[in-house]
C-alpha cells in the first residue's frame, strides 16, 4: 500500500508536468515561430520479487517473474520543429522560413541567438532588428532614402532607393541549421541558444544545400494545434483524477489496518 501511494504521486506528478507543458503550448497559440513541446515519461525502477527464470524444480523456471513497478518520471521535455502556417502581413521586412533553418540574431552580450521569428523592423541607425532591438546577423542597414525594400527566397536584400532606377542589394540574410535542434535551449523572447546537445549550427544561404527558402511579407505562426492540445489536457487531468483515487483508496487501506484489533 505505501508503494501504491508512492506511484500514485508520481504518477500525479507527471500529469502535473504534461498539464503545465500543454498549458504552455496553448498559452504561444498565436506566437510567431513558437514551436510546441512534448512531454516524454518513462517508468522508474522495479522491485524483483522473483526474477525471471528462476529455477522452480529440477528441471523447471519460471517463465516470467514478479516484478513490481514503483512509479514514473519525466524523462525530458522536447521540441517538435514541425513547420508551422505562414500569415501574410503584407509587411516586405516580415519574413517566414518555408523549410528547416533559423534566422540568426545577434544578443546584447554579442553572442548569437537563433529564433523562427521573422518579424523586423528597423532601428534609429536603419538596422534590421528584432521586436526586442536586438540585431539580425549579419548586419542590414537601409538607408534612409529606400522607397521599398524587397527580401528575396534566397536571402538577398534589395532596395529602391529615391532617385535611382536600379535597385541596390542591401545585403545577405544567412540562416542556421543544427544537427539535433530539439537540442536548443530555449531561452525566451523567441529565442534559442547553442548547447552541445545541439551541435554547432552550420551557416548557410536559404535555398542552398538544403537550407529553407526565405517568403518575404509573410510570418511563421506556431505549430500548435488547438484540438490536439485540448484532448491532451483533457486526457493529462483524467490520468491525474485516477492517480488521486489510488492515493485515496490505498490512504482507505491503511486506514483500515490501523483499526484492527
Amino acid at each position: 500500500m505505501l508503494r501504491a501511494l508512492h506511484s500514485a504521486a508520481t504518477g500525479m506528478e507527471a500529469q502535473q508536468n504534461y498539464i503545465d507543458v500543454t498549458s504552455n503550448n496553448l498559452a504561444n497559440v498565436n506566437t510567431t515561430g513558437f514551436k510546441k513541446v512534448r512531454a516524454n515519461f518513462q517508468d522508474l525502477i522495479y522491485q524483483v520479487h522473483r526474477a525471471p527464470g528462476l529455477a522452480t524444480s529440477a528441471g523447471t523456471e519460471a517463465p516470467s517473474g514478479i516484478q513490481v513497478g514503483i512509479g514514473v518520471k519525466t524523462a525530458s521535455t522536447q521540441k517538435e520543429f514541425s513547420i508551422g502556417s505562414l500569415k501574410h502581413t503584407n509587411n516586405p521586412l516580415d519574413v517566414a522560413i518555408e523549410g528547416d533553418g533559423f534566422l540568426q540574431i545577434t544578443m546584447p552580450d554579442g553572442t548569437i541567438g537563433y529564433t523562427r521569428d521573422g518579424a523586423f523592423h528597423t532601428d534609429e541607425n536603419g538596422s534590421l532588428v528584432n521586436a526586442n532591438g536586438f540585431l539580425l546577423e549579419p548586419n542590414i542597414v537601409v538607408p534612409n532614402e529606400a522607397i521599398f525594400v524587397s527580401i528575396g527566397e534566397d536571402g538577398t536584400v534589395t532596395a529602391q532607393l529615391d532617385a535611382q532606377a536600379e535597385p541596390v542589394q542591401l545585403g545577405q540574410i544567412q540562416t542556421a541549421t543544427f544537427i539535433n535542434p530539439a537540442g536548443l535551449i530555449a531561452d525566451g523572447g523567441n529565442l534559442f541558444l547553442e548547447s552541445g546537445s545541439s551541435g554547432p549550427p552550420v551557416v548557410g544561404n536559404p535555398s542552398e544545400n538544403g537550407f529553407g527558402v526565405l517568403r518575404s511579407g509573410f510570418l511563421e505562426m506556431a505549430n500548435v494545434k488547438v484540438v490536439e492540445e485540448m484532448i491532451n489536457l483533457i486526457s493529462a487531468q483524467r490520468a491525474f483524477e485516477f492517480n488521486s483515487k489510488a492515493v485515496q483508496a490505498s490512504d482507505q487501506m491503511l486506514r483500515e489496518l490501523g483499526q484492527l484489533r
